[in-house]
């Protein structure tokens, strides 16, 4: 099979989906790895590196995509990418379709199967290629979230840690999944306030019993979610539900709650986010205000740690990545449950139950 690995073209996007370990095991195992020039320069890996693993560098985009079988991506493909598929394709990556009635509709018309990261279940049921893009986005909203908060960003001017004497951040954390969980944990490190909201009241007990005493969690209801927007410095919105569009926890008309200056990083921006206010931006244009509050809807947040992100993406993914090359595309996702569920998109035919609800069109069985 031949393997494709384009550059990446969203904005402030500095990661890349094959490690030159992902190189050497495919063209090992008979493969053609098509690595475009420049393609790991953000993360720190040069084209000869790639070159001595045994992958051929190629000088565009439409190099790669002219010839692979199978494309392996880290973002969904932009609109400049669009012309570059065709039928019969596959493209590996993540792409967060209930998000886009645009893109969705678009890649149907290429053709491709459109294999996504984010719906790709493990073998006990988890998200595997989603977990640790997760793990890294819920640490940066702390980080970044810190920084939004300093006046200078127009934030309220709060120190998380507070001072002997003056009281922490309270940050209210929409949500007790993957992400939830490590922005609590960084969050706790700071000697923040926290906060953990969820429906899973099993999920709760969890974390009341892995998290240190200055993170405590509530059910998420309305009248907590408002006490809590009350109450905060810094709200993430960390909700996730698999495949489909996030659910509006936060009306604009709610933010009339929120002291000004405060600060939302809605995580859920990949899924349409959890706030109505939220709208896409970019690590360039990171925020906005609105009514007072600062929001930071980055879509490609663990983008900006390129190196970090890259790794602990292709540690997950080439397992995959390997099987379908071996296997092939169809064979592999029917001889893997998990991997089936993956496929969102297939010979223009939506596939994924979540995605044809989001846009109200026909599913088929893959």
């Amino acid at each position: 099979m031949r393997i494709g690995v384009p550059k990446e073209v969203k904005i402030d996007e500095y990661r890349v989906a094959m490690l030159p370990v992902g190189a050497e095991e495919l063209t090992r195992g008979g493969h053609t790895v098509l690595i475009e020039a420049g393609a790991g320069v953000g993360s720190g890996i040069s084209d000869e590196e790639y070159a001595e693993a045994g992958a051929t560098i190629v000088a565009t985009a439409a190099d790669v995509w002219g010839a692979a079988d199978l494309i392996v991506k880290v973002k969904e493909p932009q609109a400049a990418e669009w012309p570059l598929m065709r039928a019969g394709q596959s493209v590996f990556t993540y792409f967060h379709f209930a998000a886009s009635e645009t893109l969705t509709k678009s890649v149907l018309e290429t053709g491709v199967t459109a294999i996504a990261y984010e719906t790709l279940r493990g073998p006990q049921g988890d998200l595997p290629l989603l977990t640790p893009m997760s793990e890294i986005a819920g640490r940066m909203s702390i980080q970044e979230g810190a920084k939004y908060l300093e006046r200078p960003q127009l934030g309220r001017g709060i120190l998380l840690a507070g001072v002997p004497g003056v009281a922490p951040a309270h940050i209210a954390i929409l949500g007790g999944g993957v992400v939830g969980k490590n922005a609590a944990r960084i969050a706790a490190g700071f000697q923040a306030d926290v906060v953990i909201l969820d429906i899973n009241v099993d999920r709760l007990r969890y974390l009341e019993d892995i998290m240190p005493p200055n993170v405590n969690t509530l059910f998420s209801d309305r009248h907590n979610i408002r006490q809590q927007l009350k109450l905060a410095d810094l709200v993430i919105g960390a909700v996730l539900v698999e495949g489909a569009r996030a659910p509006n926890l936060v009306s604009r008309d709610d933010l009339k709650y929120m002291k000004h200056g405060a600060v939302i990083i809605d995580v859920a921006v990949d899924q349409g986010g959890c706030v109505e206010t939220t709208r896409p931006t970019t690590h360039s244009d990171p925020t906005y205000v609105v009514d007072g509050i600062v929001h930071y809807c980055v879509t490609n947040m663990p983008g900006a740690v390129g190196r970090t992100s890259t790794y602990a993406l292709c540690n997950v993914t080439l397992p995959y990545i390997l099987k379908l090359a071996r296997e092939g595309i169809i064979p592999a996702c029917k001889s893997h449950a998990g991997l089936g569920r993956a496929v969102n998109i297939h010979a223009g035919k939506v596939t994924n139950a979540a995605v044809a609800q989001t846009f109200g069109l026909p599913l088929t069985e893959l």
